[in-house]
């Protein structure tokens, strides 16, 4: 073949939705341009991949990376930095900022932000509330915005909309499917005095409980069913929620965190203290184990991170008044991968979590497989290398992980984005080049 291309990656074994298998890809433009044996074809740049696994572009739904207004915890230069360093090609950020992310001046202004500064391709989240409701048609289709999304349960920032009243005005306007925290507010502040005068950070899920949770996501639903309008769960935490969830799923997708599948409770707040807490909480190993079977099952549909740094002084903070979440971003792909070495789950439904199952559930354009036509977004991995993660390795402002001193099987090794090597054994190349992704039901609209 005397074709010549922009970028070669040889000899690796690449993960095609036909399995993964040896083969050479070619990359023109920024997007595939062919795959299989490329042995005679001629490139500007040429990566030898041999001993090592080419999976799509990792693509992380959930993270917090609080710029404007919380840049001294993080900011989009520095989170899409760790993002790359850990294997991930694209983020869809949330609204939960300062000021928040719930008008077109908002989500404009995050986008020139991360102009020039992002590392990976992006998309933000609008929030939605009951002032910005008949808005959202017109918001949730602007190029660059990732859908909307509704907090039911106080977290970090001032977005809320807990009444059903709310909720319903939001579900009734618009198209898209619309990410949800689900926690019921008036639970969490009948059952706040119970730590609300100090009481031991392994009482967080004791507070934010099972019913918590339970309870909205089962209002959700009703809610989402009455307005005739796909949800998108975040964050899941109990088998209960399962249950229910796999019952809707024409109606609502479901993720679940690293997390959440990797810690329990109590012993978790017992060795990291604060830093094992977030919203939804961290629960105990009954409910780690149902998290699993709901992976297996296929009830679960995506995997984020929901990085949501604070820095290790606000974070030492006595219990309640330590804020909730944790870095993720940078972690999320060593972590799951040692779950992979580890026989939890199959390499193939770790690509269906991070990159096929994000592309399903929001219909993004050209992202999520390893095929001819798709943008050459790569996370290149050594699924036999043993490393460990220390709070050192971290990019993220905060520079701190749950997971310092934890060993991992399987370790990023290259990230490409659009045909540009942007990371590689963990350095970072060339200057920021992140653009806004591209969704299905948007691209009429710019």
């Amino acid at each position: 073949m005397a074709e010549r291309f922009d970028l070669i990656l040889r000899g690796g074994a690449v993960a095609t939705p036909s399995g993964v298998e040896p083969a050479d890809i070619g990359v023109i433009a920024g997007r595939i341009a062919a795959l299989g044996a490329l042995g005679g074809a001629s490139a500007a740049e040429t990566v030898d991949c041999t001993g090592l696994t080419v999976l799509p572009g990792v693509i992380d739904t959930q993270v917090h990376f609080r710029e404007p207004g919380g840049e001294h915890k993080e900011d989009l230069a520095t989170g899409t930095a760790a993002a790359v360093a850990g294997g991930v090609t694209a983020i869809f950020e949330m609204p939960n900022t300062t000021p928040l992310t719930t008008s077109a001046e908002a989500l404009a202004d995050k986008l020139a932000r991360a102009r020039g500064r992002a590392w990976c391709d992006h998309a933000f989240f609008v929030g939605g509330t009951a002032t910005n409701a008949e808005d959202l048609p017109r918001l949730e289709r602007l190029p660059g915005c990732a859908g909307v999304k509704i907090f039911m349960g106080s977290s970090t920032g001032d977005l809320l909309s807990s009444d059903d009243g709310s909720i319903g005005r939001i579900l009734a306007n618009g198209r898209r499917r619309v990410a949800v925290h689900a926690e019921d507010e008036e639970r969490l502040k009948e059952r706040r005095a119970m730590v609300a005068d100090g009481a031991p950070v392994r009482m967080h899920p004791e507070w934010r409980d099972v019913e918590t949770a339970l309870g909205a996501t089962r209002r959700l639903l009703r809610l989402a069913s009455e307005a005739r309008r796909r949800v998108h769960v975040l964050h899941v935490t109990t088998g209960e929620e399962m249950e229910l969830l796999a019952g809707h799923k024409a109606l609502a997708t479901v993720e679940v965190t690293p997390q959440h599948l990797t810690f329990a409770g109590p012993e978790c707040y017992d060795v990291l203290g604060s830093r094992a807490q977030m919203n939804p909480p961290i629960r105990d190993e009954a409910q780690r184990a149902a998290l699993w079977r709901a992976v297996a099952d296929g009830t679960v549909d995506v995997l984020g991170s929901d990085h949501a740094p604070h820095t290790l002084e606000e974070k030492a903070r006595p219990y309640p008044q330590s804020p909730s979440g944790m870095t993720g971003v940078q972690t999320l792909v060593p972590v799951m991968l040692t779950h992979v070495a580890e026989g939890r789950l199959t390499l193939q439904r770790f690509i269906d979590l991070t990159s096929a199952g994000p592309a399903r559930v929001f219909g993004i354009a050209g992202k999520g497989r390893i095929a001819r036509g798709y943008d050459a977004d790569f996370t290149i991995v050594d699924l036999d290398a043993r490393r460990r993660i220390t709070d050192g390795w971290i990019r993220s402002r905060s520079a701190w992980t749950p997971y310092d001193g934890v060993e991992v099987i399987g370790w990023p090794v290259m990230t490409v984005l659009r045909g540009r090597v942007v990371m590689r054994d963990d350095e970072l190349l060339g200057e920021p080049a992140g653009a806004p992704v591209r969704f299905l039901e948007c691209l009429d609209a710019g």
